[in-house]
């Protein structure tokens, strides 16, 4: 199985690139099995949030290079097979948290990047590796990049192809948190599990604001949190919020 997908804690799914032999880099089983995953995450009524690691030294090296199929051109599986769960992961109602325990390349970066929010290995790395073999970065990574860390430091990462340590990553805002190694998974599952004990609907509405906030002008912007405040105030998780707030008690939120 090219993919895991476990329950290890109560409302948290786990989805684990498992191709450790090739270093979780993606071929077409593991495309079509991390599709398959993420969906089952997405639709799973009772998980709540997602990690995302991989399997033994290295979060996901990018594209194995010795699997491409002739039949299908790198565009075509671009826009279909990557697509299908990059843009999952993007606009699923929960919040997806990388795990990244070791070296993220190419497209595994772009995977990385991808999630809402990221933990780093202290002895990781994020690496743009297009440029060393005279290609461009995919799967989003330009757009991705470019909103995180602006222009010239995008480009500059883009065109060097350099290894990015953690402890930069976390200076330039491209990860939220750095553990040592061996505390990785586990700081991104109780943070998952954390986030689990939150308003679902709430969640899911601000990861939708901040998601469409990059494609948007100031007033379309403001509209749509105002849409979403609209149909979030009248939901029993908002009136149970506010009972909490008076009564000095943790909130228990059931996702209505």
């Amino acid at each position: 199985m090219t993919v895991k997908y476990e329950i290890p804690q109560d409302a948290v799914a786990l989805i684990t690139l498992n191709r450790p032999g090739k270093l979780n880099a993606y071929d077409p089983q593991m495309r079509a099995d991390m599709a398959a995953a993420v969906k089952r995450a997405a639709t799973d009524k009772a998980v709540r949030a997602v990690v995302i690691t991989g399997e033994g030294r290295a979060f996901c090296a990018g594209a194995d290079v010795t699997s491409v199929n002739e039949e299908y051109s790198i565009e075509e599986i671009l826009n279909t097979e990557y697509a299908a769960f990059l843009i999952a992961i993007q606009t699923m109602p929960k919040p997806v948290i990388a795990a990244i325990n070791g070296p993220a390349a190419g497209i595994g970066m772009t995977t990385a990047l991808t999630c809402d929010l990221r933990v780093m290995s202290e002895d990781a790395y994020l690496m743009s590796a297009f440029a060393n073999i005279g290609l461009v970065p995919d799967g989003g990574l330009s757009q991705l990049l470019t909103q995180q860390v602006g222009y010239a430091r995008a480009y500059q990462l883009a065109i060097e192809a350099e290894k990015l340590d953690a402890a930069r990553a976390l200076e330039w805002g491209l990860v939220n948190r750095v553990t040592p190694a061996d505390e990785v998974l586990k700081s991104a599952l109780d943070w998952a599990s954390s986030l689990t004990q939150r308003a679902p609907l709430a969640l899911a509405q601000t990861k939708r604001a901040f998601r469409a906030a990059t494609q948007k002008d100031l007033p379309n912007a403001m509209a749509l949190e105002a849409m979403f405040q609209r149909d979030l105030i009248t939901t029993e998780d908002c009136a149970e919020g506010v009972r909490a707030l008076f009564e000095k008690r943790k909130p228990q939120f059931k996702g209505k």
